[in-house]
């Protein structure tokens, strides 16, 4: 196996030669490893990746070329760029999309941030084995310093079988959880509601119908201004309500322009409007792989509540339709557990946070876990005691107010 980099600074100062562990297995099956350090080589990779994408049964939207691409243009900073790359014979057979950062401590994350509801690596499953061996090869020699800090990785994704063969530490964490509903049409997915819900839920069907709401796809060339369409009913939806800030900036609305708009193109994602009397009342972006589809950000106009519209059914029956039409096994809810994708009894599915490290640091890595497991109980606990707090201060403070009452009204 030969390994190569295109530069020798940093995290990635090792990833020149072969040798080491779990070069052997590769030896004369003709696999090199290189590091792609440079924005514009990663352009450059559009093509490969795609093919690459397309053979990784296990990748989801967020491993597409342009997604990452998109995202490390609006996010990403220079010269942080750390991309693995394995290939045969000049065809690329797997990829893992990391970024270097020092905080608290120097790390190799995936690219895609906060923004990215799954992270994975990407293996080409119609090669032969060694592919995996390889890839952890490269990462062990572009991380000699740093550990490896894989976030939000789905159960049965290809980084899963990357942490079972890592030479050397790792550790395994709960990371957010998603929910998921079978790729099936929305009247099958009515049946598995109990009976009274269900009643409700298609009485809101009826009531959709009988408005005369419409969903159109949004061509390729349309989606710049659908994008900041969905983005303005998006504020007037949250407005007052603690929108998420992040879905504010421009650099966010940039990258969600510049990746649906590749992505509808390629077939990776969806932008739907929704009319009612010919004015645009509702978008939403829904992005796909071969086997997912998720709806990722939607908004929709206030009136629609008062007119007693459920936005969230609307939007699922068309994306349950055309996931179920496309082959998609999964509908994912993607992070979180809000009461409105419950009432689905969706299946409740668990993402890793996978952590790697080389022999050397394993001590380093071991305090790193600890820190982060503290960290997610004491979340746990506030979420917990949270709202006994909030009723808490609700009451002292009705206490207060009603014991300021005759001083007031004396005066």
């Amino acid at each position: 196996m030969a390994v190569a980099a295109g530069t020798t600074s940093g995290a990635g100062a090792g990833v020149r030669t072969g040798g080491g562990p779990g070069s052997g297995t590769a030896a004369g099956s003709g696999l090199s490893v290189t590091l792609c350090r440079d924005e514009r080589q990663f352009a450059a990779l559009e093509t490969q990746w795609a093919a690459l994408y397309r053979g990784c049964a296990t990748a989801t939207p967020f491993q597409s070329h342009s997604w990452l691409y998109s995202w490390w243009l609006s996010y990403g900073t220079p010269g942080r760029l750390r991309v693995v790359l394995v290939r045969r014979g000049g065809q690329l057979v797997g990829a893992a999309p990391l970024m270097l950062t020092h905080r608290p401590l120097p790390l190799l994350v995936p690219l895609g941030g906060g923004i990215s509801d799954f992270s994975d690596v990407l293996i080409d499953g119609s090669q032969p084995s060694g592919t995996l061996t390889a890839l952890a090869e490269g990462l062990r020699r572009a991380a000699p310093h740093a550990l490896i800090d894989l976030r939000e990785v789905r159960p049965g994704a290809a980084a899963e079988e990357l942490y079972a063969c890592w030479p050397g530490a790792r550790r395994r964490l709960s990371d957010s959880v998603c929910l998921e509903l079978p790729a099936e049409p929305i009247d099958q997915l009515v049946k598995r509601l109990a009976s009274g819900r269900a009643q409700r839920v298609r009485a809101k069907l009826r009531k959709l119908d009988a408005l005369g709401i419409e969903g159109r796809a949004v061509p390729e060339h349309e989606v710049p201004c659908g994008i900041r369409e969905l983005l303005r009913l998006h504020e007037l939806q949250w407005r007052g309500r603690g929108v998420t800030p992040e879905h504010l900036r421009p650099r966010f609305a940039e990258h969600l322009t510049r990746a649906t708009q590749r992505m509808v193109r390629d077939g990776d994602a969806a932008l739907t409007e929704y009319r009612l009397d010919g004015a645009v009342v509702a978008a939403n972006v829904t992005l796909q792989s071969a086997r997912l589809s998720g709806g990722y950000l939607y908004g929709a106009d206030p009136q629609l509540r008062t007119r007693k519209v459920d936005v969230a059914t609307m939007l699922l029956r068309r994306d349950a339709r055309h996931a179920a039409e496309s082959g998609r096994t999964v509908i994912s809810l993607l992070r979180g557990t809000e009461p409105y994708k419950s009432h689905w009894r969706p299946a409740v599915v668990t993402n890793q946070r996978l952590l790697l490290a080389t022999a050397a640091l394993a001590p380093v890595l071991s305090l790193y876990a600890a820190q982060l497991a503290g960290r997610d109980r004491a979340a746990d606990a506030v979420r917990t005691i949270g709202p006994v707090v909030r009723d808490w201060r609700t009451r002292l403070g009705g206490r207060r107010a009603d014991g300021e009452r005759p001083a007031a009204g004396g005066r």
